[in-house]
């Protein structure tokens, strides 16, 4: 491929510490979302590519495990100070391929480098139990072991980010990994395998594969992948978990989300208004605990309202590298017509249109819409019940902080929910009686540290597991050891007793 006649640079695969490239030779162009023109391609592969990759992690997960975990730990901080060292450099390829402002890239990368920091920390997390005496003569230990070969398949919204929370935390457990992240956005996890090797990472450990349904089917299908986890919408993060589960494998599917943020009538809103333009917005709305739906409580509402419309008019939507704006280009013209057709229905369905951000986009060929916000929505409407994935700010109005939790607990989402509130008695009602995972008390996006597990409950999780600090459970299997150690005969004991009656 080709742009005026000049090869494209080809984003390869990463297997066994090298570039790859696949013996089909097929190849998908990489869009830059600021200007809709290809920059470079990246190979794409299925089962071959995918047998080859899990073939070098299974040949270094024995040696990999076996490693002493604070000889693991070393590489991981090895690896963490490379981050910091191309930081802006992954922020740029960040901004190049997924649109977003560079601003936002370089808190996506440094939120990749607390995730490696706890990984590091991989030998407090994995320590096991012990019970001494269970018994006469008995002790009964457990400790946790790695799973073998892990598998991630992720999102384009967070190249960075998500990948290295999944990787980082199965690798510090011992585990070998494949990675298949998007082929919109594949430059980012190239490079990371690269640093990573730098640091000191023995070959095959951490492998990057590219492709579509045919790579992802057979990352799962494998009979020596023993993990998979992933995170992108709802539909095929359902599918993910009953093929996986189905092969016996463990799986994490992390889905979609509607998320809210309720502001009381007590709040500031002032402060709930730079609120929600920030979290509505920011990324164009393309991240999964963006706040889609502000429900106002009271007679607030005209006041909220007005002030979100005015920051939203002020909000500057451009090229992702460029200073002045706020907000980037969403990732394909496909989404854009998403967000296009969301807003032409909205009007048909009851709701007022305030902000509309499709007369803001005269940005030349790249896929800009600008900030949207839709008032007087109805719970039963498309805009409300769809996840549609970019800059559209929903405002739905209830009269109390009972008809709010109703509103937000009758969603089959259950990702994340906020609230703005002066009042101790509401916000702690509210961080008690929501059916979210995450929950924010005047906090817009409630994204936990890395310290604290993530992931939502109903339909925007399958599995038990989430990411961050849940991983360990994940990426690990226990084993529960019972052991005597007497010379003396027993004799024979053919009868079940309890313990401590020996």
């Amino acid at each position: 491929m080709t742009t005026n006649g000049v090869p494209l640079e080809t984003v390869p695969h990463w297997i066994a510490g090298a570039p790859v490239g696949s013996a089909a030779g097929t190849k998908s162009e990489i869009v830059d979302p600021a200007t809709g023109h290809a920059m470079r391609t990246v190979e794409l592969g299925g089962a071959e590519i995918v047998d080859q990759a899990v073939a070098a992690a299974r040949s270094a997960a024995q040696g990999w495990a076996s490693t002493p975990t604070p000889v693991r730990a070393t590489v991981l901080l090895a690896f963490r100070s490379l981050l910091l060292e191309h930081a802006e450099e992954l922020a740029s390829i960040i901004t190049a391929e997924q649109g977003k402002t560079l601003a936002d890239a370089r808190g996506e990368v440094a939120r990749s480098v607390e995730a490696v920091e706890v990984a590091a920390s991989a030998v407090q997390q994995l320590k096991g139990e012990f019970a001494e005496q269970v018994s006469r003569g008995v002790d009964t230990y457990s400790f946790r072991q790695p799973l073998g070969v892990c598998v991630g398949i992720t999102p384009f919204n967070f190249p960075v980010m998500v990948p290295v929370s999944m990787f980082a935390a199965a690798i510090a457990c011992g585990n070998a990994f494949v990675l298949k992240p998007s082929e919109k956005v594949p430059s980012a996890s190239v490079r990371l395998a690269q640093l990573f090797a730098e640091a000191g990472l023995p070959h095959g450990v951490f492998n990057v594969v590219h492709g579509g349904v045919d790579a992802v089917n057979a990352l799962i299908d494998h009979p020596d992948v023993a993990a998979v986890s992933f995170v992108g919408s709802t539909p095929v993060a359902r599918e993910i978990y009953r093929r996986a589960a189905e092969v016996g494998k463990k799986v994490q599917a992390l889905g979609g989300a509607n998320n809210h943020l309720v502001v009381m009538p007590d709040a500031d809103l002032d402060a709930a208004a730079d609120a929600l333009v920030s979290a509505a917005y920011g990324a164009a709305g393309q991240r999964c605990m963006a706040v889609t739906v502000a429900v106002v409580v009271g007679d607030i509402a005209d006041q909220l309202v007005a002030k979100t419309a005015d920051r939203a008019e002020a909000f500057r939507t451009g090229p992702g590298d460029a200073e002045s704006s706020d907000m980037g280009p969403l990732i394909s013209e496909t989404a854009t017509e998403r967000v296009r057709s969301a807003l032409d229905a909205a009007a048909g369905q009851g709701a007022t249109v305030v902000v509309d951000g499709r007369k803001n986009t005269d940005q030349g060929a790249g896929y800009f819409i600008g900030p949207s916000l839709v008032d007087h929505v109805r719970i039963d409407s498309d805009l409300y019940r769809d996840e549609i994935f970019g800059p559209i700010l929903s405002v739905v109005r209830v009269d109390d902080l009972e008809q709010a939790l109703r509103v937000v607990n009758a969603g089959p989402y259950g990702n994340g929910a906020s609230i703005f509130t002066t009042s101790g008695v509401a916000g702690r009602r509210f961080a008690h009686d929501v059916q979210v995972g995450s929950v924010g008390i005047n906090v817009p996006i409630p994204v936990p540290i890395s310290w604290f597990g993530f992931g939502g409950w109903g339909d925007s999780r399958f599995g038990d597991d989430g990411l961050n600090y849940d991983a360990y459970r994940f990426y690990t299997k226990a084993k529960v050891i019972t052991q005597r150690w007497t010379e003396p005969r027993q004799g024979v004991a053919p009868n079940f007793v309890a313990a401590g009656s020996q």
